[in-house]
Parts: structure tokens; sequence; C-alpha cells
């Protein structure tokens, strides 16, 4: 998917940002060795809650939503054996789109048994945006991934619907140079899709929780979907994908988190100890 956009595209209010993250691991531990900025999307200090076998960054966007016409360009490097995680402080607001186009399109390249999590808040579309998101995971061999998504469409607790607009997602995830899995779709605000039961079927919040790069076994599926019957759990040869659909974030989040503490042991190999970032 091309990102790119015509210099003529952006209005001299648009904010073009990138940031570059690299982290390797050193002895017993992961440092962060490559950070390179540009525009308002920066990380601040390496942090260590659960020791320096992972180190945990949290990604900051300091105008706190993505108008029509701003680019953001995320790219994460985990060279081998190295383990990231990284999340966000609140929720990322994309606004009314005012006849341009918003992208984001974030990037992780993880190496031979490397680990890179995902673990952004929640995301709200206000009514009338044009969003463009694309996420793309190219893992080693031997590497595991495990994202999340929580996207909100219109802001319920003020009355808004998202009647109007669009959202393009595009999410590719890649191992050993073979597709592992390829979702991609266009969501049109007020459409027939967002009621019919085959797309959102009336839900109003979509979330997603998707592991990559091992096989799930039974003990783990049965664990997963005896969490909560609004939790759907699928696995497939060496991905296992949760979603939930409802009508309310703050339950969607704390299903994911969850989810996250029930698959963290498995997949990544190291206990789970919720965020404190998530609660402030």
């Amino acid at each position: 998917m091309r990102m790119d956009l015509p210099a003529a595209a952006l209005s001299p209010a648009s904010w073009r940002a990138s940031l570059a993250l690299g982290y390797a691991r050193a002895g017993a531990a992961t440092r962060l060795v490559q950070r390179a900025h540009s525009g308002p999307l920066r990380v601040q200090k390496a942090l260590y809650p659960e020791g320096e076998a992972v180190c945990h960054n949290i990604l900051l966007h300091p105008p706190a939503g993505i108008a029509g016409g701003d680019e953001l360009s995320i790219d994460i490097t985990a060279s081998a054996g190295s383990h990231a995680l990284l999340t966000t402080p609140g929720a990322a607001k994309w606004y009314r789109a005012n006849g341009k186009p918003a992208r984001q399109r974030v990037r992780i390249v993880a190496g031979p048994d490397a680990r890179v999590e995902w673990l952004p808040q929640e995301t709200i579309f206000f009514d009338a945006t044009d969003a463009h998101l694309a996420h793309e995971v190219d893992l080693a061999a031997g590497a595991r991934y495990l994202g999340c998504d929580v996207l909100c469409f219109g802001r319920s607790a003020s009355g808004e619907r998202y009647a109007r607009g669009t959202v393009h997602q595009h999410l590719e995830v890649r191992q050993a140079g073979r597709l592992l899995w390829w979702d991609q779709g266009v969501l049109h605000g007020g459409s027939s899709a967002m009621q019919s039961p085959l797309v959102l079927g009336g839900a109003t919040v979509c979330a997603t929780l998707l592991a990559a790069g091992r096989a799930a076994d039974a003990a783990l599926l049965a664990q997963l979907r005896a969490l909560d019957p609004a939790l759907g759990a699928s696995a497939l040869k060496s991905v296992l994908v949760l979603r939930y659909l409802g009508h309310d974030a703050e339950q969607a989040r704390k299903l994911m988190a969850l989810a996250w503490q029930t698959m963290r042991p498995y997949w990544m190999e190291r206990p789970a100890t919720e965020l404190r970032i998530w609660n402030t």
C-alpha cells in the first residue's frame, strides 16, 4: 500500500511525522540503540519495569489527534534476540477529514528470535474521518509478535455516531518471507456494512489481538475462550487471533488486557503484569 502524498495535498496545518526505533540485545538486556524522529512523534526514556530483558517505550504524539492531511510513519526494528514492548499514553483520536485523508503506517521488523509487542491504547474515529491505516510485520525465523488494536467508530459517550467518513485498514504479517496473515478492508460510515452480521453487526467497537510466530496449543485456546463470551478466538498454524465486537471501549480494553495477560506467558515466555500507563 503506497502511503506517500504529494506535497500539494498537505495543508500548512498538516503534520508529517516519522519515528524510527531500533533495539539490540546486549548480554541479557535489550537496549534502545536507534531513536530518530521528525515532526511531532517520539519516545522519551527507555523503561524497564520487568528487568533489563524487555525494553518498554511509550510512543508520544504531542498534537494528541490526527487531522485530515496528517501522515504518521513508525518503523520498529528489533535485532536478534531483543525484546521490545510499545504502547501509548492514551487514545489516538482521528478527527474530521475536511476533505483530506490522514494516514498512519507502522512497519515492524523482528530479527531471529526477537520479540515485539505492539500494545497501543484505543483508536477513536470521529464522524467524517478519512483514515488510512497500514500495519506491516516482518518476522525472521524464531521471532514472535503480539499486537492489539481497539477501534471505536464514533464517540458513543457523546452521542456521536460514525455516520460519514471512511476507514481503510491493511494488516500484513510475514515470517521468513512467507505470508502468515493478510487483512484488508474499507468501512464507510453509515453504510449497511456497519449493521451487517458479516462485518460489525451494529457494534461501535471492534478489537483484535493477533499473535504470530508459534502455534497455539489446545489449553491456551480453551483458556482464552473461557475469558468472556464476547471474545472469539481462532488459531491457524502459527497465528492466533482474538476478536471482540461490542459497544463499550472500556470493556474492550479490559478484555484485550486480560487476553494479553493470559497469552503472554505462552507466547513470549514471560509473566504478564498490567502496564501502569494503561491506568493513568
